[in-house]
């Protein structure tokens, strides 16, 4: 591969890994303010329970006949309203996904480009400052995927609650956490990391 078309290909790569970094954070921003929401669909569902299981014919209020009807229509539209919250922070999640997938794509294409000149040396030659062309490609193809699956598994998750199902309303805190590990992410601060100097090197 001549000396231009692997500059243009570092070039690639360097603004690849700078829209990573910064959605990342876009990312984890986030998730952060999807915590309170499903915290809240897990007290609505804990209010939706209360609300079903009490006999209200045995209380003062009993004078108020449709008085449960209403609080549980108050409570559905809570959940509608937070679900409705979710969703405009999926749609969020949704721009970082494609954000990061439209910087990685341009880079394997230009990469098929010159495959046939580059060769197995250059593609697996690392330097003090880059890591190999081959690690870098191995890399955004794993966070491309990572954010691909998360956004889907969470868009799944929350296209699957019904507003009345108690149970889903008890369980989707636990079950949204569950789809993010403490460690899961750790790959992708371990690439950044090994590309930091090649980052600089600009």
């Amino acid at each position: 591969m001549s000396n231009s078309a692997l500059l243009s290909l570092h070039r690639v790569l360097q603004k690849c890994f700078d829209v990573i970094t910064q959605q990342r954070d876009v990312w984890a921003g986030v998730l952060r303010d999807c915590t309170p929401l499903l915290g809240s669909l897990g007290n609505l569902g804990q209010q939706l329970q209360a609300c079903a299981e009490v006999d209200l014919r045995a209380t003062p209020l009993q004078r108020f006949p449709d008085l449960q009807q209403r609080l549980r229509y108050k409570l559905l539209n809570a959940v509608d309203t937070v679900l409705g919250q979710l969703g405009d922070k999926m749609c969020v999640l949704q721009a970082a996904r494609d954000a990061i997938s439209n910087q990685v794509t341009p880079v394997f294409q230009l990469y098929e480009q010159h495959i046939d000149t580059l060769g197995l040396a250059a593609a697996v030659e690392r330097s003090p400052l880059a890591p190999s062309v081959a690690d870098m490609l191995e890399w955004l193809q794993d966070i491309d995927r990572f954010y691909r699956n998360q956004f889907l598994r969470r868009k799944v998750l929350l296209q699957s609650i019904k507003p009345d199902n108690v149970s889903q309303l008890l369980s989707v805190p636990q079950a949204w956490s569950r789809l993010s590990p403490p460690d899961s992410e750790d790959f992708i601060s371990d690439a950044l990391m090994k590309v930091s100097f090649f980052m600089d090197s600009r």
